[in-house]
């Protein structure tokens, strides 16, 4: 059995490889159908149109070979890209804000330990290509600079895309379009959207929305990780990027999607919590198993599980929720 995966990361001891291994092959199949029909519906071109059938290709998932170069289409970060030749370049000569330089220094290592091609021994070492996707960003972005959870998200976009600049633009396309305020020193968006979440639930699992308020459990505290890391680290990686084909697609209502189909599945399991701290670890266990391995059910299940979850929905919730993080303040 290999110890380390292909995207780099390394097995955890406890790591089922028997049931891996079965999914495995199941889904192999799945994947070379599905290369195929992207072969087919590509031609050898570097553009797709976004269509019905287009969405419907990527909610089944993009084949490794081609994720990186729909992910730039898609998420409009291609476009940017050549309308800025030389934009990037110019950003990591150019002069450098030290505060920034040293908070992304100190990140480097914390990033993925767990990944054999982040390590300092490693021939390309990514940490290097990391190093200065993050310094550009924070120069491009001064609105956000720098905060911890990026340096995750801009590894995984390295891992994929093999290339600084793309990452560079995807990154942008996230952080400056695709997640609303995420990443800004207030975080305004990222409180905003756990409070919707928590509305989402009462709406649609109510029973766990009355057993968190009962416990005083404050949503920001089971589900922060999940938005700020994209579930990067708490969901497997092949997961997690069938996620972020759809992410990059549909918009952050897919994040909504996958947490509602997580607390919707583990219902049952959620409530047995009697306590805080059971509740806290209930959340953390509901992330793992063969329901978030097996990626392909799980990425139907997200698009049928909560039920409709209409952008306008969302972005009722979001105005009335934004009001009331403005009024905590």
């Amino acid at each position: 059995f290999c110890r380390v995966d292909s995207y780099g990361f390394e097995r955890p001891e406890d790591f089922d490889y028997a049931s891996y291994e079965a999914f495995f092959s199941r889904y192999l199949v799945v994947l070379t159908r599905r290369a195929i029909k992207w072969s087919k519906l590509l031609k050898g071109n570097k553009s797709i149109q976004k269509s019905l059938k287009v969405k419907r290709y990527i909610r089944k998932g993009i084949p490794n070979e081609h994720r990186a170069l729909i992910w730039m289409i898609v998420s409009g970060a291609q476009a940017n890209m050549e309308q800025n030749p030389g934009y990037y370049h110019t950003l990591l000569e150019g002069e450098k804000n030290d505060k920034l330089v040293e908070a992304i220094k100190t990140d480097m290592n914390r990033t993925f330990p767990d990944n054999v091609k982040f390590r300092k021994t490693a021939d390309p070492c990514l940490q290097h290509t990391l190093y200065n996707v993050l310094v550009a960003y924070g120069h491009h972005n001064k609105a956000v600079g720098y905060c911890q959870g990026m340096n995750f998200i801009a590894g995984y976009l390295i891992l994929i895309t093999k290339n600084e600049e793309e990452s560079f633009w995807l990154l942008d396309a996230l952080i400056g379009r695709i997640l609303p305020d995420y990443y800004s020193p207030a975080m305004l968006g990222l409180k905003t959207d756990q409070e919707v979440l928590g509305e989402l639930v009462k709406m649609k699992v109510p029973a766990v929305a009355e057993l968190m308020e009962r416990h005083g459990v404050m949503w920001t505290l089971v589900v922060s990780r999940w938005f700020i890391c994209l579930f990067i680290d708490i969901l497997p990686v092949e997961t997690v990027l069938r996620i972020w084909d759809c992410l990059f697609y549909e918009g952050s209502k897919i994040i909504f999607r996958v947490a509602l189909t997580l607390i919707k599945q583990h219902q049952a399991f959620i409530l047995e919590a009697t306590n805080f701290p059971d509740i806290c670890d209930k959340f953390k266990q509901i992330t793992k198993g063969t329901f978030v391995t097996e990626c392909h059910s799980f990425m139907q299940k997200i698009f049928t599980d909560p039920g409709s979850l209409s952008m306008a929905t969302i972005n009722k919730l979001r105005e009335t929720c934004r009001e009331k993080v403005l009024s905590q303040g």
